[in-house]
């Protein structure tokens, strides 16, 4: 179908109906939770699954995902987002490299969440510039993404072949201090990223929508994330990444993505307001709510 065309779609009454009790069953039946999601996204994605499915409409495709736990993990791939890349966003990491390294280099031990991580290309994006930074054997990353088929993916480093020149070059804008190629293996068309770069990883499923915070962080790093939520569970999600890092830690977001409309902004201040990385306030979350 094409892309400017499914920028367009609009659901019936009826197929949003359907939808709402698609999500319900997904929620209800695998305890995953899509219903805060945006719901333009979902309708998109939901239009694809139909089609790879053979389902003449989302009823039937609820039908056969509650009685084949194997559609419903192909479904996962429709439900969630994986689309990444190495270094995306090279100013990013190079004001990470510049300006937030410097700070985090006062701590004699870090932990880095990063929130939705995918098929692990922002892990090894971070874990490399760590390595660079000298920071690797102080710092634990917390890898964390809804579908055990990313952090599967995210677990293995294996990635095409064909993404390594552009990832390459991502690295080089970024302010890389060695060569990509010193971190990974290339053989039948694949590139295997080093396993030592996960020697300091925790690789965890956590859903934004559901679950809480489990450990203390110095920087959060959740990129492109929260442009699938709606408002709702995008200041959920927020909550979230402001609870967990320490007073002075780093949130980093997505070029599209803000937390300026959030109950939860004063709690930050901008830190490279270009590069949407921002630094929770000394003050604690809750005091910097009653002060607004």
């Amino acid at each position: 179908m094409d892309a400017a065309l499914m920028e367009d779609i609009v659901f019936a009454a009826h197929e949003e109906i359907e939808l709402d009790l698609l999500l319900e069953a997904v929620w209800r039946h695998y305890h995953y939770d899509f219903r805060s999601y945006s719901r333009g996204s979902l309708r998109r994605r939901m239009v694809r699954a139909q089609q790879h499915f053979g389902c003449g409409s989302l009823s039937e495709l609820q039908h056969r995902m509650l009685r084949d736990a194997g559609a419903f993990t192909e479904l996962m791939g429709f439900l969630t987002i994986q689309v990444s890349e190495m270094f995306r966003d090279p100013a990013y990491f190079r004001s990470l490299r510049e300006k937030v390294i410097p700070h985090l280099r006062t701590y004699p031990s870090l932990k880095i969440w990063i929130a939705g991580c995918a098929n692990g290309e922002e892990f090894y994006s971070l874990a490399i510039l760590f390595r660079e930074e000298g920071l690797e054997d102080r710092t634990i990353f917390y890898c964390t993404d809804i579908s055990p088929a990313a952090l599967e993916r995210a677990q293995a480093g294996i990635y095409s072949q064909d993404h390594i020149a552009h990832f390459t070059d991502n690295h080089r804008q970024s302010g890389g201090k060695t060569s990509l190629s010193d971190y990974y293996t290339a053989a039948y068309g694949a590139a295997v990223f080093d396993k030592s770069l996960r020697r300091r990883a925790v690789f965890a499923e956590h859903n934004l929508a559901s679950d809480e915070v489990f450990s203390e962080v110095h920087l959060v790093s959740s990129r492109n994330v929260l442009i699938y939520f709606d408002r709702d569970l995008q200041d959920r999600a927020l909550g979230l990444f402001g609870q967990s890092l320490v007073r002075g830690g780093f949130l980093g977001l997505g070029s599209r993505e803000t937390l300026r409309f959030s109950s939860h902004a004063d709690g930050f201040a901008d830190f490279d307001a270009s590069e949407k990385i921002f630094r929770r306030n000394s003050c604690s979350l809750v005091e910097a709510s009653h002060a607004a």
